[in-house]
């Protein structure tokens, strides 16, 4: 039997940021895009919906497929897939048009969020598994970071659909980083014939895989949906540049940065599920904290710092839940990992389009409602929480 080979961690991240530095490039042209296609704000932030769908239907197709052919294979699949979508969305002159393109970007652009997490069960275990979810966690945080400085930057100074061939770009340099860098993780020796049926029927009767998929989905839907409604939020109503609203996202990616080495630290006192519920009482205070923000007359810059500061708070807590959550979902399923993944993703992410087409289908143009959304999402958080998670099964 082969001897299985670590890949490098920096080729992980770059895999599984490539989908989420692909969102965030493209939030704050959201206002632009929607002038220059002449459709309503509504319109344009259901191209986020559309783009979580054609992710959830990804995770679906690569991972069970993965379980057959290697991970390897389909990433290079799926990163071709990615980039002929992102071609298409730059050509795009239409909302339909964009939409689709979107579609097809996410179809492709999904591989590498279901199979880094897979790559990363395949050579990880215990600790050392949830260790190197909270290093990714972290670490991925500058991938929305750098996303809206460089988008809004590009859309400034040459439009927004040249971002489109920016991500064209970091595609290929991602693709060829795997054929150069990547082995094969999922070896021969070791993948079995899978029964797809039965891995599903699994995944239903487990009562914790469920509530992890619903917290990961649930924290998923306020970043998504803050990517749908913070550039309407800031750049609109509160009168900001795109590009400041970029730069915005460096506070963001160090409350991110630092909750991932705070976890990471953690893992050697607490364990996953009580370090999970500290980042849902983080989550909590920066909800509340939002939500009290808009419910006052304050000054125009006391809330646009505290909104960003709130936001902070919020991206810190949901970095500690989503990183304990994916490392104890799992874990049972080390022989069908790759199909696992699949159905899991592909159920959180319906859950994350639901949740970003509730934002879009709530934009009423006031500062309240974003806030307000974000708590009841919060509030469910806790109870699935307490109500799935609360004690082992």
């Amino acid at each position: 039997m082969k001897q299985q080979v670590i890949p490098p961690i920096w080729l992980i991240i770059l895999i599984v940021g490539l989908p989420l530095f692909s969102e965030t490039v493209y939030t704050p042209s959201l206002p632009d895009i929607a002038s220059a296609l002449s459709v309503s704000e509504s319109w344009v932030e259901y191209t986020l919906t559309i783009y979580l769908l054609g992710f959830a239907i990804g995770t679906f197709i690569w991972g069970n497929l993965s379980d057959k052919c290697g991970h390897k294979p389909c990433l290079i699949a799926g990163l071709i897939i990615y980039i002929l979508g992102c071609l298409g969305c730059y050509l795009a002159d239409s909302i339909t048009s964009l939409m689709i393109c979107r579609f097809i970007q996410a179809l492709g652009g999904s591989v590498g969020s279901v199979l880094g997490q897979a790559i990363c069960r395949d050579t990880f275990q215990g600790i050392a598994l949830g260790k190197i979810y909270s290093t990714i966690g972290g670490t991925l945080s500058l991938f929305p970071a750098l996303g809206p400085i460089i988008g809004g930057t590009i859309d400034q100074k040459w439009g927004w659909a040249t971002i489109f061939i920016f991500l064209i770009g970091f595609g290929g340099v991602a693709l060829i980083s795997i054929v150069l860098f990547l082995s094969e993780t999922h070896i021969a020796e070791r993948r079995e014939r899978v029964s797809l049926s039965a891995t599903f029927l699994k995944l239903c009767r487990d009562k914790r895989a469920i509530g992890f998929g619903i917290l990961v989905a649930a924290a998923n839907g306020i970043i998504f949906s803050y990517y749908a409604e913070g550039p309407f939020y800031l750049i609109e109503l509160l009168e900001i540049t795109p590009r400041q609203y970029g730069f915005s996202f460096f506070g963001i990616a160090i409350a991110s940065f630092c909750s991932g080495l705070i976890g990471r630290k953690l893992h050697n006192h607490c364990s996953s599920e009580t370090i999970l519920k500290y980042g849902l009482m983080i989550m909590a205070c920066g909800g509340f904290t939002f939500l009290c923000l808009t419910m006052f007359f304050l000054s125009r810059s006391i809330i646009i710092l505290g909104s960003i500061l709130s936001i902070m708070i919020i991206m810190a807590g949901i970095t500690l839940v989503t990183s304990n959550s994916l490392s104890l979902a799992l874990k049972e399923y080390k022989r069908c990992v790759g199909t696992a993944s699949s159905l899991f993703g592909f159920s959180y992410y319906i859950g994350v389009s639901l949740f970003t087409g509730g934002m879009g289908y709530s934009h009423n143009g006031t500062l309240w409602l974003m806030p307000l959304y974000f708590c009841g999402i919060i509030i469910f958080m806790a109870c699935v929480n307490k109500m799935m998670l609360a004690h082992k099964a």
